[in-house]
């Protein structure tokens, strides 16, 4: 028989022993791993994957599931970020909706937990810190920090690149890559900071989530790249919707409304290295062409009436002009920097905004139009510059949509609307003079 005390014993620990166990388990999150650790004798083997996921899409969970399954991981962190570092200036999404579309988007993947640890510290979510987190918090772990080929690339100019290898391995996905392509990287990498990356067997489809974000302010279906309780999330608390943007795009011809959600995109793609609100880009981007196809005597043209300055104006050019009515009367846009993006986006004009040149060629170069020369004015679109250039570019890119575009008419016999010379003889000016990207932007 048990002596008293043994049996004092037994019951101490059936009746402490859960709750015990529960509260190392809530406030250490490693007491599981640790014991399994134990039992096969080897390292914990932890994966963090960081970033804004405003929103979190399809291929955000299948890179998850592959780096589980390539890296063996124990357990995956998918930690949305307070204040991304390369977005520093955007406008995202609430922190708590970034949180719960997270949660149920990797509801169904084993193994995996949202975490809230960089909204919760609030300011820019530095890697560095995040990886001396979870190194404090699982100190015999294998941590491995997931990032994409372009992250990659640009890996050397994060801050404190060596203390996150001291503490990390990259685990790096391919997103739409080469055969192979892992082979030079490997090496470049390995010169400059003498650690090797590990690479997850999976090569990651180009979605964005900024065309997500574009395709809900038009309230187009989303369950082509997200699941279906984040589509239902984001529709049911209104994230990323432009007022009237829907019915706005209704009063065009389906095509015409394809254009323009097609603008919306490549226009909000350019929008951060600029530094222009991507709402501002949405709006005039999804209206730019909201009275291309109304009829004359449409009601919602009704007081619409030409200004004396802006002289003989030609048919294709009309409708910017009655774009921007529609747009401040039927709609109640008040933005004037929104409407007069919309209402020069044809001609262009001289002292242009930095949005009103964006939305101007976004509208020559989004990925359907087709003519000659464009292929040139898509590179100088999006040709990658160094930071506090890419305004002065943008505007160099307008000059020679400007010259282009009046070539083209007057080749073919047509007129040129004053208005476009003027802007193609400012900005030429400019060109030869002073920085006419950061004179002109500031207008």
């Amino acid at each position: 028989m048990k002596s008293k005390s043994e049996i004092k014993a037994v019951f101490l620990i059936d009746k402490f022993l859960p709750s015990f166990l529960h509260y190392k388990l809530e406030k250490k999150k490693n007491i599981l791993y640790n014991v399994k650790n134990e039992i096969r004798g080897e390292a914990v083997r932890i994966g963090i994957f960081g970033g804004s996921f405003d929103p979190v899409h399809n291929e955000h969970v299948r890179l998850v599931e592959a780096a589980i399954k390539t890296l063996a991981l124990d357990k995956l962190f998918v930690l949305p970020a307070h204040t991304p570092p390369h977005k520093q200036g955007k406008r995202i999404s609430d922190d708590e909706a970034r949180l719960q579309m997270c949660r149920l988007a990797f509801s169904a993947v084993p193994n995996v937990e949202v975490s809230d640890y960089e909204i919760s510290q609030g300011g820019t979510s530095y890697t560095y810190l995040t990886c001396r987190h979870f190194q404090k918090l699982y100190p015999q772990a294998k941590l491995y920090f997931l990032v994409g080929t372009d992250m990659l690339r640009d890996f050397p100019t994060w801050k404190n690149p060596e203390e996150i290898l001291s503490v990390a391995t990259l685990a790096v996905c391919a997103r739409n890559e080469r055969d192979g392509w892992w082979k030079e990287e490997k090496d470049s990498f390995y010169e400059r900071f003498h650690k090797d990356f590990a690479v997850i067997d999976y090569n990651g489809a180009p979605v964005s989530s900024t065309e997500i974000r574009v395709r809900a302010a038009a309230k187009l279906p989303l369950s082509a790249f997200v699941d279906k309780s984040v589509e239902e999330y984001v529709y049911a608390n209104r994230l990323y919707e432009i007022r009237g943007a829907s019915e706005a795009l209704a009063l065009q011809k389906p095509t015409r409304a394809a254009h323009s959600v097609r603008v919306a995109i490549t226009a909000a793609k350019r929008a951060v290295s600029l530094g222009i609100d991507e709402e501002k880009v949405l709006t005039a981007a999804l209206f730019h062409d909201c009275a291309k196809n109304l009829a004359t005597d449409s009601p919602l043209l009704r007081g619409f009436a030409l200004q004396e300055d802006w002289g003989e104006v030609p048919l294709p050019v009309l409708h910017q002009f009655t774009g921007a009515y529609v747009g401040e009367t039927a709609f109640g846009i008040t933005d004037e920097d929104v409407l007069n993006a919309i209402r020069y986006h044809t001609s262009g004009k001289e002292e242009m905004t930095p949005l009103g040149a964006l939305i101007f060629l976004a509208d020559m170069v989004e990925e359907e139009r087709i003519y000659d020369g464009v292929d040139v004015l898509r590179r100088l679109y999006w040709k990658e510059t160094t930071k506090g250039e890419s305004q002065k570019n943008l505007f160099a890119c307008l000059l020679e949509a400007l010259r282009r575009t009046i070539e083209y008419l007057e080749e073919k016999g047509e007129i040129v609307y004053p208005l476009t010379k003027r802007a193609y003889a400012y900005y030429l000016a400019k060109s030869k003079g002073e920085d006419y990207g950061k004179d002109c932007g500031n207008k």
